[in-house]
């Protein structure tokens, strides 16, 4: 197999995180960039060692046709520029949240399918050996019973109306931000139908949600998941899955570098931490390689409805708007 080469749609900070992990995979190079702003592409161009940099996604797709690009924009752009590379036959890797609306998740999977085009949300939290450690032990039993989870991811945002947080323009709001990792994280660990949810959102003045949380209703446990941009939840536990017989406890689970496994001790019985990781965006990378290279339209580990169902959470929440906002 030759060189894997990405086209990037986005030069922000999160990108520069993507280069530098493409960097540490053998066999794969990003060959271009590109933005609305040709001045900012070709300085991160510059920046990364990236042969070509353009102000126009289409003429990069046409130009370099990239084995997959990744779609670093901010969140309002996303479902334009999925499926625009949709209509050029390019496989997507797009940042989280990847839509703002299941309708968008719905037209984009169809025009996938439809083309037998990979596409796939960058979840990269589900692919960390600290997060799979977890999920291990839960799935072996070694808190018996799961009883109760409990999710909480906070900060303070800048605060400035304008920024990407707390503009509705630019797909701002604590759903599109972290709440899409509560979730995604949560169904990760709880393999298993939700029967019910409920919802509850906090709003600003400028229109976007700043605090959610979030119920789903297991056969077997109940779930929390709270998030928010205006305040910083407890960073020390982060999640905790209790059991009949134990708990485990993953700090900072979107960045998770370590697992705690309790066996109904004051101390952990097991302490995990991962200290081979140097960058965790290297994992969902190479998944979507693997993918692509085995002809599938879909991963197994983010699969098209793990998004879809995120995106209908973002419907509910939408729906707790007032009126007068």
């Amino acid at each position: 197999m030759g060189t894997f080469t990405f086209g990037i749609m986005g030069a922000g900070k999160i990108a520069k995180k993507f280069c530098a992990a493409v960097k540490l995979i053998e066999g794969c190079k990003v060959t271009a960039v590109s933005s609305k702003s040709l001045e900012r592409a070709t300085e991160f161009a510059a920046e990364q060692g990236i042969p070509s940099a353009y102000d126009s996604y289409e003429q990069m797709l046409v130009r370099e046709k990239p084995d997959c690009v990744y779609i670093a924009a901010t969140t309002d752009a996303h479902y334009e520029l999925c499926m625009l590379c949709l209509d050029h036959r390019v496989p997507v890797l797009c940042e989280k949240a990847m839509f703002v609306s299941s309708a968008q998740a719905e037209t984009v999977f169809a025009r996938a399918k439809e083309l037998n085009v990979f596409v796939m949300e960058a979840m990269w939290s589900r692919f960390l050996p600290a997060v799979n450690q977890a999920k291990q032990w839960l799935t072996e039993g070694l808190i018996g019973k799961p009883q109760s989870l409990d999710l909480a991811i906070g900060f303070v945002a800048p605060a400035d109306k304008t920024n990407r947080y707390f503009n509705p323009e630019l797909g701002g709001g604590a759903a599109y931000d972290i709440t899409v990792y509560a979730y995604e994280i949560a169904t990760y660990m709880v393999a298993a139908p939700i029967e019910d949810m409920q919802v509850a959102a906090i709003w600003a003045d400028t229109g976007v949600d700043v605090t959610n949380h979030i119920i789903l209703r297991y056969s077997h446990l109940l779930a929390s998941l709270r998030t928010s941009i205006v305040s910083a939840l407890d960073q020390g536990q982060g999640l905790v899955i209790y059991g009949d017989s134990g708990k485990i406890v993953v700090p900072r689970p979107h960045f998770a570098s370590e697992a705690l496994l309790y066996t109904n001790q004051q101390e952990p019985h097991i302490h995990y931490k991962d200290e081979q990781t140097q960058n965790g965006f290297v994992y969902q990378i190479q998944e979507a390689m693997q993918c692509i290279r085995n002809g599938q339209i879909e991963s197994s580990t983010v699969p098209h409805e793990l998004t879809l169902q995120c995106a209908r959470l973002f419907d509910r929440i939408g729906e707790t708007r007032p009126q007068l906002l």
